[in-house]
Order: structure tokens, then C-alpha cells, then sequence
């Protein structure tokens, strides 16, 4: 059953970043959909069960440029630099990032809530 909802979630992400490229685009979907190889139909089924998983409380919306990501997580950009003295952890494509300034009982509870995904 896990695995059945990491498939769901892992999914999800990928129609709303499919989603996020189509509406930043400044293209029509019929013409973005055409331009990469994606049905109309296809997209928005996509954008419908991203929707009702956003309804759900199961997604929220973080920003325009970031789109849908799971309840509590934060979705980073994926140019950010590497630095060192920096801990990060990439959990279902979501990371989280540690320096020694971090607050470790804020640490604490997001290393227990990720546990108990």
C-alpha cells in the first residue's frame, strides 16, 4: 500500500510541473499540449486530479513558480548552489537544507515528521 502512495505523490508532482510549465508558458494549452507531444485530454485529467488532490488537503499551493507540493513540504528550486558547511536531505524530491546556524529543536521536528511519513 506504500508503495502505492509514493507512486500517487511521485505522479502528482510531475503532472503539476507539466501544469506549471504549460501555464507559464504564455502559450495556449491546445498549443503548448501540441508543441510537446502531450494529448489534451491527457493534461487535463492531469490538472483535474491535481486539483482534487489540492481540494483534498492532500497538496497546497506554494507559489506560481513552485506549483503543487505535498502538505508540509517545501519545494526548492533546482539550481541551487552547493555550499559547504550545508547538510541537505532530499526526501520525494523534496530537500531539506542544515547549516550550523539552524535551530536544532526546529531540526528535531522536522527529522520526527519525516519519520512518521
Amino acid at each position: 500500500m506504500e508503495v502505492q502512495k509514493i507512486a500517487q505523490e511521485f505522479r502528482l508532482r510531475q503532472w503539476s510541473q507539466v501544469i506549471s510549465e504549460c501555464q507559464g508558458s504564455g502559450m495556449t494549452v491546445k498549443n503548448w499540449c501540441q508543441a510537446n507531444g502531450i494529448n489534451l485530454k491527457t493534461y487535463y485529467n492531469w490538472l483535474k486530479k491535481v486539483r482534487e488532490a489540492a481540494c483534498n488537503g492532500y497538496m497546497t499551493v506554494q507559489s506560481q513558480e513552485n506549483g503543487l507540493v505535498p502538505n508540509g513540504w517545501t519545494q526548492l528550486a533546482d539550481s541551487e548552489p552547493v555550499t559547504a558547511g550545508i547538510l541537505s536531505v532530499e526526501v520525494s524530491g523534496c530537500r531539506i537544507s542544515a547549516t550550523a546556524e539552524t535551530d536544532l529543536e526546529l531540526l528535531v521536528k522536522v527529522c520526527r515528521a519525516l519519520r512518521s511519513l
